[in-house]
This record gives C-alpha cells, sequence and structure tokens, in this order.
C-alpha cells in the first residue's frame, strides 16, 4: 500500500511494514493500537531528550506530542522516543561535568542506532540543554534522513531587585559568598528565585547558541528556538515542525541538502553576532564532520573574526532569550545580516524554501535595544574569536563580547594547575595574584576524560571582582556563561603531548584577542627539550566504562572533538538501503 503523496518503495520503513514477510513485524505493530493505514505511511522517529534531571528538558515530553500531531495531520505516523541527556548546570564543578561532552556523542549515537533499528523515515528531534543540540543534529545529519530541529526553549529570567537574573548570577553569587561578600540569607533568596520556570538557560549560553545555530543552519523552522519553554506558542511550532517534515519526505529534501558549508557559515555568522558560546567552535565542526565537510575550528573562527557583534545578550551584555524573542529573534539577525551581504542565501531550509526566501518574508527590523542595526554594531568584529601561536598550533577559542579592545590583550605570567579541582581550590583561597595566567591542564577530550567546562572557576573568580585582573587559559572548555579572559580549547591538548603540557609556573603567555595570538616567551629549542623531558600524559581514574571508551576514540577540538571517522569515509547511504 501507498499514500498518494508518498512512494514506501523508497523509504525505510517499508523494511517493516511491506509485504507478507512482515506480517510478525506489523503484528507488534497492531499490539501497539497502530491501524492498518497508519501501518502504510511513512514512519516518522520522533526524539526527545526529556527527563527529570533539569528544568532544560522538562517540557520536551508535552512538545513531542504536539510534534505527533503535526506528523499525524501530515500523512504520517510518529513514534516517539527518548535519548539520555547530561544538564551542564547540574554536572557543573564535579566529576559529573566529565559526562556533558561525552554524552553529546551518546545522543548522535542512539539516535541513530534507534532510527535504523526501527527503519524510520525521517527524523523531528528536540532538545533542550547544551549538548543535546548539537547531539540531535549530528544524528540527523550522520542519518542524512528529512529531518526537523526543535528547541524546547528557554527558561523565564529571575526578577531580584528591578533586574533580570539567571544561573550564571548564581555561580558567581557563590564567589561573592566565599568572598565574605554575599551572607548567606541573600544567596538562599538568589538560588530560589534565579530559574522560575521550565527551560533551558536564558542567557546566550549553550543551549541558546546553538538553538540560534539551528535556524540559521536551517534544520528549524523559523523563529521557533525563540518562544521560552512555558510559551504555549511552543506547541503551534512543535506541530508546524511536524508538518514540515512530512513535506520534506515528499520532496526528498535530506538533512545533508540543507547542512552544507554554506549554511554552516551561516549558523557560524550568527554565534559570533550574538556573542555565542565558545562551544559553538566545538559543535559546528562536529557537525560539518557527520556530512563529511571539512570545517574546523580555525575555519569557524575566520567566520569570527569578520562578522560584527550587534546583539546584547548575556553574559557579555544585558538581555535573554525571552527579550530576544519579543524584538524579533533569529529572523531579524538574519535579516541585519543579510544588509551587510553576510549571508548565503541559496542555502535550503527545513520549510522547503531558501533561506532568502525566509528572510524575504521577514517584516521586522532591528528594535536598536536587544538587536542593533548591523551597520552600527556594539563591536565591529565578532563576539567570539580564535587564536593561535606556539601555545596553540591546532587553535583556541575566546568569548570577548562585552570586553574593550584595552580587555583583550593580556600578559603575565603562568600558574599551572593540573586538574580544575587544584585551580578551584587556589581561587577559592585567593592563592592567585593579580597578573597571573591562570593554566588548568589535562582537562581536554582525551586527557579529562570529557573537556570539562571550568564555570565554577571563572564564576568564583568573577564573584570575587578579580575578573579583569587575571587571565585563564585551558585545554578544557567553557561555559556560555563564563565571562572575563578566559581561552579554552587550547590544542593539541596536555594529554596528546600540545604545549600546554609543557609550561611551568613563571612562563610568560601572551593573549591578543585583537590580533589572534595565544603564546608563550620560549624558545623553540627550549620548547623541544621540554618535550623530551616530558613523561607522558596524566593517568586518570577511568580505566573502564564509556569514558574510558570515549578517550580511546575521540579526536582533538580542533575538528569538533569526534569519535569515528565520519561522512567522508562512508559506504552507504542509510536512507537509500
Amino acid at each position: 500500500m501507498n499514500s498518494p503523496r508518498f512512494d514506501k518503495s523508497k523509504l525505510p520503513s517499508r523494511h517493516v511494514t511491506e509485504g507478507p514477510a512482515r506480517a510478525p513485524h506489523r503484528s507488534y505493530f497492531y499490539a501497539m493500537g497502530i491501524s492498518e493505514e497508519e501501518i502504510h505511511q511513512p514512519w516518522v522517529g520522533v526524539a526527545t531528550c526529556w527527563n527529570e534531571a533539569a528544568p532544560c528538558n522538562i517540557a520536551l515530553s508535552r512538545q513531542a506530542q504536539a510534534v505527533k500531531h503535526g506528523v499525524k495531520k501530515g500523512g504520517g505516523t510518529p513514534r516517539e522516543f527518548t535519548t539520555i541527556t547530561v544538564t551542564d548546570g547540574i554536572a557543573m564543578g564535579h566529576e559529573g561535568m566529565r559526562s556533558s561532552l561525552a554524552s553529546r556523542e551518546a545522543i548522535a549515537d542512539t539516535v541513530e542506532l534507534t532510527m535504523r533499528g526501527h527503519c524510520y523515515d525521517a527524523l523531528v528531534g528536540l532538545a533542550g540543554c547544551d549538548k543535546s543540540l548539537p547531539g540531535m543534529m549530528m544524528a540527523m545529519v550522520r542519518l542524512n534522513t528529512p529531518s526537523v530541529f526543535i528547541y524546547g526553549g528557554s527558561i523565564l529570567p529571575g526578577r531580584l531587585d528591578g533586574r533580570d537574573v539567571t544561573v550564571q548570577d548564581v555561580f558567581e553569587a557563590v564567589g561573592k559568598h566565599q568572598a565574605g561578600n554575599y551572607s548567606d540569607a541573600e544567596l538562599d533568596i538568589l538560588e530560589r528565585i534565579a530559574c522560575p520556570s521550565a527551560g533551558a538557560c536564558g542567557g546566550q549560553f549553550t543551549a541558546n547558541t546553538m538553538a540560534c545555530v539551528s535556524e540559521a543552519i536551517g534544520l528549524a523552522l523559523p523563529n521557533s528556538s525563540g518562544a521560552p519553554a512555558p510559551y504555549e506558542s511552543r506547541d503551534q511550532y512543535g506541530e508546524a515542525s511536524g508538518e514540515a517534515v512530512m513535506l520534506l519526505i515528499e520532496k526528498n529534501i535530506r538533512a545533508r541538502d540543507i547542512v552544507t558549508r554554506k549554511s554552516l557559515e551561516n549558523a557560524a555568522r550568527i554565534v559570533a553576532c550574538t556573542g555565542g558560546s565558545t562551544n559553538a567552535g566545538l559543535h559546528l565542526p562536529a557537525i560539518a564532520h557527520e556530512a563529511g565537510i571539512d570545517f574546523d575550528l580555525f575555519d569557524v573562527c575566520d567566520i569570527f573574526h569578520d562578522t560584527p557583534y550587534f546583539v546584547d545578550l548575556k553574559p557579555g551584555g544585558k538581555f535573554v532569550a525571552k527579550d530576544l524573542y519579543e524584538a524579533g529573534g533569529v529572523p531579524v539577525v538574519m535579516k541585519e545580516l543579510r544588509k551587510l551581504g553576510l549571508i548565503h542565501e541559496d542555502c535550503m531550509t527545513a520549510t522547503g524554501r531558501s533561506m532568502g526566501e525566509e528572510i524575504d518574508m521577514v517584516e521586522r527590523e532591528a528594535d536598536g535595544r536587544v538587536i542593533y542595526p548591523a551597520a552600527s554594531p556594539i563591536t565591529k568584529t565578532g563576539g567570539v574569536v580564535g587564536l593561535k601561536g606556539n601555545l596553540a598550533p591546532d587553535g583556541a577559542i575566546v568569548k570577548v563580547a562585552g570586553m574593550s579592545e584595552e580587555e583583550q590583550v593580556f600578559t603575565g605570567p603562568a600558574r599551572v594547575f593540573e586538574s580544575e579541582e587544584d585551580a578551584f581550590a587556589a581561587v577559592k583561597g585567593r592563592e592567585y595574584r593579580d597578573g597571573e595566567v591562570i593554566v588548568i591542564r589535562n582537562e581536554g577530550p582525551a586527557g579529562g576524560p570529557g573537556m570539562r567546562e571550568m564555570l565554577a572557576t571563572t564564576a568564583a573568580i568573577s564573584g570575587q571582582g578579580r575578573g579583569k585582573n587575571v587571565a585563564l587559559i585551558t585545554d578544557g572548555r567553557f561555559s556560555g556563561a563564563t565571562r572575563g579572559f578566559c581561552v579554552g580549547h587550547v590544542g593539541p591538548e596536555a594529554a596528546h603531548g600540545g604545549p600546554i603540557a609543557l609550561l611551568r609556573d613563571g612562563d610568560m603567555i601572551t593573549i591578543n584577542a585583537i590580533t589572534g595570538e595565544l603564546s608563550v616567551a620560549l624558545s623553540d629549542a627550549e620548547l623541544a627539550a621540554r618535550r623530551d623531558a616530558w613523561e607522558g600524559p596524566r593517568k586518570t581514574i577511568y580505566s573502564s566504562g564509556a569514558l574510558w571508551k570515549y578517550a580511546q576514540l575521540v579526536g582533538g577540538a580542533r575538528k569538533g572533538a569526534v569519535t569515528h571517522p565520519g561522512g567522508d569515509d562512508e559506504a552507504h547511504v542509510y536512507m537509500d538501503l
């Protein structure tokens, strides 16, 4: 049987629904109340990262029901399934953060396995927290099915003393408390009101950054990323996403028709102009890798360098995701980028129309408050900058949104720590000096393992009022909520023998975000001598289990910290098996 709109003989689900040999399979479907008509329609996986771990994901189950309704309206048979999420706000500052980046790969892998095992024809993916967004998009590109991504939405901001507050303020309040500048009672009040609803962290941290990316890259419907999680309009976007994926099946528009080199460049633009998370420098190359597109950290940073920063969002700015949505959201930002000729308009989107056609329909203009006109930006270059030098041959990345030019150059002696715990203890005890460059190593993808974020440490420094007095570099990562002169993704990492492994206390380090330099005042001969004397990577306590496997497989941050050969080495196309 075939729907008039769809030819099942060319869809993966035919392997489980069509012909006499599939009678046992169909008996399972009847057991679940699926009708004969539904069995012979296209099957759409509706994947969510729903769980009860954090507010980021708590609303996804409800939103999935709206997606399923849209799939049914479009003539498809939706099948909901879930995958894991590790939520950074809960995992932050302890051993649990090692699971965070590895969870991105687990999400992509489990969605892939579920889709393959059940022969679904298309995918609508819902995600709410930092790694679940790129993980879901990676699965879409890896499978190359017709795909639509939908973000679960941001949290509403808390209100304290007449201003918006977010979880970033709570992390920084811990530093104030440690410095004796914030009482137990004040901290108790703040922690109770900072996160008043379901949804992901409200500033332009990693979740909202990657949500903006989902629209700019074309996998999400226009403006779908903006509405906060509690808004009923999220259900309308969910239903529309379900209908949209059915149109993509009909037109045979697949994820790699949408995710191209040009659309990745569009995505990098949106990160830069919104002052987005440095983690995008890790996730965009990983998404590209799934399609076999060569687009590494240096390519991302080239885009960052010549993109103006004109959307005033936390942590460098004043506003949160709800404010961006009310100002017109990503479509207005894309319209401003187009005015400068910085958008590839011929890229396909999940609507079946080009990016240029979508921007043509945007009637609103920049409000001058949240979204500045791109011609008169906050700063002329992007809010995120790439660095390179003898300390980072494979590059590094720093967020400079909200920093003056004077604050973007720093030279000082190294204070070296072998782990985040050591550094946090020193910061907590105020055992560091103004003018130093704090170095945290052995926190890379393999060496950590897991490439932890350093928000607890950086927030403590900011909370102590010393965020402008020191710099920090690491082969690990920073949260999108990090502010201050903090350089992450230093590569090669210490575990792979990168120069960061060879640093000693007192080495003079220069960070120049204006020229893109990260260097140490050591000769090539001295670095070579230290490398010869290096005793090898630090041993970790992770000698079995998921993190051991991750450490064996993971590559460097420059190419996205990926764990498999990617699209270049494919020998088949899932949709055509």
